[in-house]
């Protein structure tokens, strides 16, 4: 049953809300870096372990919320999962130890693992195609806002909360978001989820789709990677290999998180245009991707002169991969859209945590063998990039056959 007008927008808000501090939650590592180093003393591949647990924990719930939504409904699974991510955070501002922290993060990330996939299942079942799409691309607006607010704003209540504090009261916000949905989403009904009477076909016809088959390496690596260097990465390289200061990197990413916030504001607007002119979202992300490997093909080639423009206009270009969560919920019907949609995000998360503490480790290992550290950052993101070229060429070169969808 699809809805319009006010209940839209109160149930986009409510799900936003939760959104907000799932993304600020994944990003805020990057600006905590320098911290945790001077407090802790970690290394590079601990920061990377520590980033990436909370993806860790997304991506190990992935397929059992996919099933849940699909079985039980976005609002209870969702305000659920939220009372799991408010423990997270109390126990990460109450660790002492790099492991108890790490533990904490994958709590975390247990926690806010449905922060997305529950609001698109929802509008998968109750708006229509435009609505879907426009509030897919918002969703990521909202997720940037989180993470322009995990960038500036968190650098400058350290001095006053800690970051202890910070995640109490991250915490107390999360309480505040299961309210919230509680009062405006509507109540999970059985006619939304013919899914819910029907035979339980599992997750085999949505890996072997051809259209996820298609979508699965640039979900993992450009996707996936596109969220490493936003939650983790970026910062360091400013710092360690642009040789900015802590609060210079925090401008920096506070700048490349306001640019994707745009960027997916500029989506969400152009979306019905571009459909009512017969767009395709796959003919799109293979037009638009080449520039995303040319630009970071610049950045590791041209570190001193890789500021945050330069990446700023690496993740704007990455943003085109953003349109294949909605191709993918799409190819599906609404009985399969839970699973597929979090079966993808599956990819994305698992692509995530390998990019982030992959690269961590690839500097770890080279600085070893002596390699300068900016120098061990240039190769190992070059060799990530050199990843994602081979996920465009298998996006390009695999065929798509098309299924019919049920609205």
């Amino acid at each position: 049953m699809t809805v319009a007008g006010r209940s839209v927008v109160r149930i986009f808000l409510a799900f936003a809300f939760a959104y907000f501090f799932s993304a600020l939650l994944r990003a805020v590592i990057a600006t905590l870096a320098p911290v945790f180093s001077h407090d802790l003393g970690l290394r590079a591949s601990e920061l990377g372990l520590l980033a990436g647990a909370y993806f860790l924990g997304f991506a190990a719930m992935q397929l059992p919320v996919g099933h849940a939504l699909d079985r039980i409904g976005p609002k209870r699974v969702l305000m659920t999962m939220l009372a799991v991510a408010v423990v997270g955070c109390c126990t990460f501002a109450m660790a002492t130890t790099v492991a108890g922290l790490t533990v904490s993060r994958v709590l975390i990330g247990v926690g806010v693992s449905a922060c997305l996939m529950a609001p698109l299942t929802c509008y998968r079942a109750r708006f229509t195609t435009v609505a879907q799409l426009r509030s897919s691309s918002w969703m990521l607006m909202t997720g940037s806002c989180g993470m322009v607010a995990s960038t500036l704003p968190v650098q400058w209540l350290l001095p006053y909360v800690g970051w202890r504090g910070l995640f109490w009261m991250i915490a107390s916000l999360l309480i505040a978001s299961i309210l919230f949905i509680a009062a405006n989403v509507p109540p999970d009904q059985p006619d939304d989820a013919e899914c819910r009477t029907s035979p339980d076909r599992g997750y085999r016809e949505i890996f072997r789709h051809p259209v996820f088959v298609r979508s699965m390496p640039i979900g993992f690596f450009t996707y996936g990677g596109m969220i490493a260097m936003q939650s983790l990465w970026a910062g360091p390289w400013l710092t360690r290999v642009a040789h900015w200061t802590a609060n210079e990197a925090a401008a920096g990413l506070f700048a490349i998180n306001t640019c994707m916030l745009l960027a997916f504001l500029t989506w969400g607007v152009l979306m019905p245009r571009l459909l009512a002119e017969g767009a395709d979202a796959h003919r799109l992300m293979r037009a638009g991707l080449p520039a995303n490997l040319a630009i970071l093909a610049w950045i590791v080639l041209v570190p001193w002169r890789s500021g945050a423009v330069e990446w700023s206009l690496w993740f704007i270009s990455c943003t085109f991969v953003s349109l294949s969560h909605p191709a993918v919920g799409q190819a599906f019907t609404t009985q399969l859209a839970g699973r597929a949609l979090s079966a993808f995000n599956l990819v994305i998360f698992v692509g995530v945590f390998v990019v982030q503490w992959g690269i961590g480790l690839s500097v770890d290992a080279m600085c070893a063998y002596g390699i300068e550290e900016g120098d061990a950052f240039r190769a190992a993101i070059g060799g990530f990039g050199l990843l994602s070229l081979f996920s465009y060429v298998w996006f390009v070169r695999v065929p798509r056959r098309q299924s019919a969808t049920s609205q």
